[in-house]
């Protein structure tokens, strides 16, 4: 009589959660790559984002700061003055991708910053209880295999971290880790084998979860809604973008056109000798801000006839002040004025900028203060030509910019 092999019979319900189990994984290992994989799509797109639009970006904040300026140029209204400035402020303010990226300190241990003290915290007797469960099950040394002592080790060290911060529910996701993880599963035909998948199910479904939470934000950054809108040719969405705002900075290029022209046709003929031209600076950006002729009927001076010891007001910005000044002048950028109008010295004040035109506004708006203020006609340029003594921020020769 031949020996009969017996047939191992399986617990089909089991059967049927080993097969869920092994799905919901599957699913799970999908849904972090899928979402590793927008992450690195959105921090890409905003790179090529910044490079092709970030120039456009600037240019309409530019125009923005110089229309604001031109308004407040012919009303002298406050509150005119007040957007200007802000304006004006946003411009200078505002952060340069690359500059930021350049000035990050590599990774590694900084000298120069001290260590925050670790915080003292007294873990309760929940966490006592998981952290000595843990430390018994997942310690290295209970094992002699080279791979699952390095696996234990990084575990571990998570667990002495969250331990060390008192932190419970941390703890707790820890152990539900452990207990769940494939390497601690029970053999197929072990009695806790039922209980084992049930853990593992739940694990992996409150992970997918998280995922899906962390996919929908991503999607509603604005970088993510952007991509979303094309995602199978995001360059092409990019130049679409770049010629939308070609067409708003043009119309805000014609709009500043227009409001000079008013301004000039209104002070047609005053201080006309002081336009300044692109030549003095091949067209830096602070020629733009300023038009002398935007203003008349102000108290004005020509720079010859400034008393040695007069109160100096310069309102142009650092690397102006910094190229070249006048020895003893009081140096408040035009944006910051309003906010530091304490700092101004009582009597009168002769006020400066690189042809006149800044210094106006600024004149105007501390006339209407009730201010005794005069605008030094011609600027820095004029103060210049007049054979008027300068110094530099750096010590070099003094010139205007």
């Amino acid at each position: 009589m031949s020996a009969e092999i017996p047939v191992q019979w399986t617990d089909p319900e089991r059967q049927q959660l080993e097969e869920r189990v092994a799905a919901t994984e599957l699913a799970w290992l999908t849904l972090e790559v899928d979402v590793e994989t927008l992450r690195v799509e959105i921090d890409n797109f905003a790179l090529i984002h910044h490079e092709l639009l970030g120039p456009l970006y600037a240019r309409l904040d530019e125009l923005d700061a110089l229309v604001a300026e031109a308004v407040a140029a012919r009303t002298g209204d406050p509150e005119d003055l007040r957007r200007a400035a802000e304006a004006r402020r946003r411009v200078d303010e505002l952060p340069d991708l690359d500059a930021l990226l350049d000035s990050m300190p590599e990774p590694g241990p900084r000298e120069a910053e001290q260590p925050e003290p670790p915080r003292r915290v007294r873990p309760d007797k929940e966490a006592q209880r998981v952290y000595r469960e843990l430390a018994r099950r997942a310690h290295p040394d209970l094992t002699t295999d080279p791979a699952e002592q390095q696996r234990r080790s990084v575990f571990i060290t998570r667990v002495n971290e969250a331990y060390a911060l008192g932190d419970s529910r941390a703890l707790g996701e820890l152990a539900e880790e452990w207990r769940t993880a494939p390497e601690a599963a029970p053999a197929p035909d072990a009695p806790d084998r039922l209980g084992w998948l049930n853990e593992r199910l739940e694990w992996l479904t409150g992970k997918i979860g998280k995922l899906a939470t962390e996919q929908v934000r991503l999607e509603q950054t604005p970088m993510g809604e952007l991509l979303r809108l094309a995602p199978q040719d995001p360059v092409r969405l990019l130049e679409e973008l770049a010629e939308q705002l070609l067409g708003r900075a043009a119309g805000r290029q014609d709009e500043l056109t227009r409001l000079l022209s008013e301004l000039e046709a209104a002070a047609a003929g005053h201080g006309a000798g002081h336009n300044d031209s692109a030549g003095h600076n091949g067209g830096h950006h602070h020629g733009t801000q300023e038009n002398p002729t935007m203003f008349s009927q102000l108290p004005s001076t020509d720079a010859a006839s400034v008393p040695a010891d007069a109160q100096l007001l310069d309102v142009r910005e650092q690397d102006e002040w910094d190229a070249g000044h006048v020895d003893g002048a009081l140096h408040v950028p035009i944006g910051e004025v309003i906010a530091r109008l304490d700092e101004l010295p009582e009597g009168k004040l002769y006020v400066m900028c690189r042809v006149g035109g800044r210094s106006a506004q600024v004149v105007q708006y501390l006339v209407g203060l009730g201010r005794e203020a005069v605008n030094v006609d011609g600027g820095m340029f004029a103060w210049e030509a007049a054979g008027r003594p300068m110094v530099s921020g750096q010590g070099q020769a003094a010139f205007v910019l």
